[in-house]
């Protein structure tokens, strides 16, 4: 009897540490060893280890695993799309546009710098010079080669035409006024002494012959007044000036403006336009100068518009985009280069416990099995 239990329990000693062994050495064989071991040309049955051996295979069951379950659109939609990212873009950008954008730090001009346009005020006053120049020369060019009627628009000539008649009956009107008065009257007197005085003697004599000046002069008033209101005249000034006037048109307009320096007139609206920009002054100015209203509309108005539109147009190119990053291949090209013993370092960190009480339970199991052995030899003599 003696004997029997020393059997049963030498048995089941030996069962515990082939047990214990076993599952240490299945363990170990996860990993180890990271490489084949061959005898000349015959390779070492169970080398590589597991792990190191199906790499390739579990690197890309795990890439397909994190696409389909892990990170998937709806994941990220989930993660990035919800109301706490979207308020806190909104105010990070409100912060920072009320921060940077409108505040009275910086300039225009000061931005425009910033973007590498510090030449911008010299090249829109050199774009203006440019832009006068042209216009005016195109300007010169159409005035001496098109004529005043070409150039008027037809409501202008129909205007004039009819104007004709009016300014003639005017200037008649005010003949008459003139010579009807004692100035009139005066010039008159004058003009008939001018030109009998120009006669010499024989306009002495012409003089002496129609005796007092003054019923000459009123015999004259009063054919002057008589012609001014004669039909005849009206109608014969207004032929006149219409005959001037469609000679006049027929004319291009620099005929009457060779005298002119254009030169000059060029330099002063180009200056003049420089003055009235004032460009440098108008950019020296913060962007709330012009915009009061600006951060109240970016922050309440315009931001939420844009996130808001920002995060649809993501939500719908998402799944597009997930797929163009082909995560499974990144996790597999990730795991393949992972060094194996930092992968079974890993392991071995986070289930250490777990890995020694496996060991433990084979050892536990192999001394069971190494008693039942025991027993069931014992029976059997």
């Amino acid at each position: 009897m003696e004997n029997a239990v020393i059997t049963i329990i030498f048995m089941a000693i030996v069962g515990a540490i082939i047990g214990g062994f076993t599952n240490f050495l299945a363990i170990k064989m996860l990993f180890r060893p990271y490489n084949a071991i061959y005898l000349k040309k015959w390779r070492l049955p169970f080398t590589p280890g597991l792990i190191p051996k199906r790499r390739q295979e579990l690197s890309k069951q795990i890439g397909i695993t994190v696409r389909n379950y892990l990170l998937t659109p709806e994941v990220f939609r989930k993660k990035l799309f919800n109301e706490d990212i979207k308020s806190t873009v909104l105010e990070f950008a409100g912060k920072k546009i009320e921060g940077t954008l409108f505040t009275d730090e910086k300039t225009i001009y000061d931005w425009l710098k910033q973007g590498g346009f510090e030449q911008l005020p010299d090249t829109i006053e050199q774009r203006v010079d440019v832009i006068i120049e042209k216009q005016f020369h195109s300007m010169r060019n159409t005035l001496s080669t098109k004529s005043i009627d070409a150039l008027l628009p037809s409501n202008v000539h129909e205007v004039i035409d009819r104007k004709i008649p009016e300014v003639v009956t005017y200037i008649l009107e005010k003949g008459e006024e003139y010579f009807l008065s004692p100035k009139g009257e005066a010039t008159i007197k004058n003009m008939m002494d001018d030109f009998l005085g120009s006669k010499g003697s024989f306009g002495g004599m012409i003089q002496m012959f129609l005796g007092d000046s003054a019923s000459i002069v009123t015999k004259i008033q009063r054919e002057l007044i008589n012609f001014l209101k004669a039909p005849g005249t009206k109608h014969l000034l207004v032929n006149i000036i219409s005959q001037e006037w469609d000679k006049l048109k027929q004319q291009p307009i620099m005929n009457y403006l060779e005298e002119v320096d254009f030169d000059s007139i060029l330099s002063n609206i180009k200056g003049y336009a420089k003055k009235e920009l004032n460009i440098r002054e108008h950019l020296n100015q913060p962007i709330r100068h012009y915009w009061p209203q600006g951060n109240d509309y970016v922050k309440h108005d315009l931001l939420p518009k844009l996130v808001e539109k920002g995060f649809k147009e993501a939500k719908n190119k998402l799944e597009d985009v997930v797929n163009r990053l082909n995560l499974d291949e990144v996790v597999r090209e990730q795991v393949d280069s992972f060094p194996l013993e930092k992968l079974e370092e890993l392991v071995l960190s986070i289930a250490s416990k777990e890995l020694k009480m496996i060991t433990i339970l084979g050892a536990v199991l192999g001394g069971l099995i190494g008693i039942v052995q025991g027993l069931i030899v014992f029976l059997l003599n």
